[in-house]
């Protein structure tokens, strides 16, 4: 028979709770992230806690008919909201009522002895961004159709993503290095913040928002991996390795996507397209006369009409659609 484990302490349940609604949607500041780390440092069950409550977040859209069902037991969610889609300031507002109130069930599915060790596997969908803290506390943010395996073990932090694109804001701990293995080559970190994208193992792409990284290419022809600092972009394809800085302006735009949007420079129209046909799943095909137009702006990944209406606005080019829902992107 196993031992019992110890009740939840309500008030970490509550501090945790406050917490993962602070980084659902948004970006901690630096000072911000220091008081979290220190919260998360007075006790280890903190981070068991605040994992459960982000990974609860992430899953609300799924869990809400539950939740609302739940509704005689929890008072605090109006019948207004029985139904809705959860929006930001929904999942906000939930965290305070229906999430401790489901904090106990959902403790048996997430809390389970042994997950914080064992490897475990997360996915994102078409479309779809999702939050979360790993054991160590690093918070990650997953973009659309990325795939990340988390393994941790007493001497090292290992996670692979295997394809797709994350921000991790990696929790210090010199003792055991954090490495970011992709089929297109590695990073490895002991506490920073850094974005990382790969593709079908042809691209990667480092870009430091804080701290230093190491990342070795996957024809590395030497020990020494490439040392990169804030501001610095690292990026290996087709066409070899190469490095540069980024600027302020620049840096934020290359983290848009966390927070729903999309920056483009004067990109050619075919790698706009690609961008959106990736993050949608859709094939949007684009004619050989337009395709290197040049395009510019900031556009919401999720509002697909919206950017189509934005770009015929912008560039002499028409978006057609079948009725086989083929798009195709053709001279105006």
């Amino acid at each position: 028979m196993n031992p019992l484990h110890p009740p939840p302490d309500p008030a970490v349940e509550e501090e945790a709770a406050l917490w993962a609604a602070r980084l659902d949607g948004s970006v901690l500041s630096a000072a911000d992230r220091t008081a979290l780390d220190q919260w998360l440092a007075g006790d280890p069950a903190r981070r068991a806690a605040l994992s459960l409550y982000c990974q609860f977040s992430a899953d609300l859209e799924q869990l809400l008919p539950t939740v609302t069902g739940m509704r005689e037991q929890a008072a605090e969610i109006p019948q207004a909201l029985v139904g809705a889609r959860p929006t930001p300031w929904l999942r906000r507002s939930l965290w305070i009522g229906a999430a401790l109130t489901a904090a106990a069930a959902l403790a048996l599915v997430y809390l389970r002895p042994g997950a914080a060790t064992a490897p475990e596997s997360v996915a994102t969908a078409v479309a779809q961004r999702r939050q979360l803290v790993l054991p160590d506390g690093t918070a990650v943010h997953l973009n659309a159709q990325s795939a990340l395996v988390v393994d941790f073990s007493p001497d090292e932090r290992r996670v692979r993503l295997a394809s797709g694109q994350a921000f991790f804001t990696v929790t210090r701990d010199a003792a055991r290095p954090f490495t970011v293995e992709t089929p297109a080559g590695s990073v490895r970190v002991t506490g920073t913040a850094f974005d990382i994208r790969t593709e079908a193992g042809a691209v990667l792409e480092v870009t430091v928002a804080e701290g230093s990284v190491a990342v070795r290419p996957p024809d590395s022809r030497s020990d020494a991996p490439v040392a990169l600092r804030a501001g610095d972009r690292f990026t290996w394809g087709p066409a070899g390795p190469s490095t540069r800085s980024l600027s302020a302006g620049e840096l934020q735009e290359a983290l848009a996507w966390r927070g729903g949007h999309v920056v483009f420079r004067g990109a050619p129209l075919r790698e706009v397209m690609a961008c959106f046909a990736r993050y949608h799943g859709r094939d949007i095909a684009v004619a050989p006369d337009v395709a290197e137009l040049r395009l510019g702006g900031r556009f919401a990944l999720d509002d697909l009409d919206g950017f189509f209406a934005a770009v015929q606005g912008a560039v002499p080019v028409r978006v057609v659609r079948s009725a086989e829902g083929d798009t195709s992107v053709v001279s105006r």
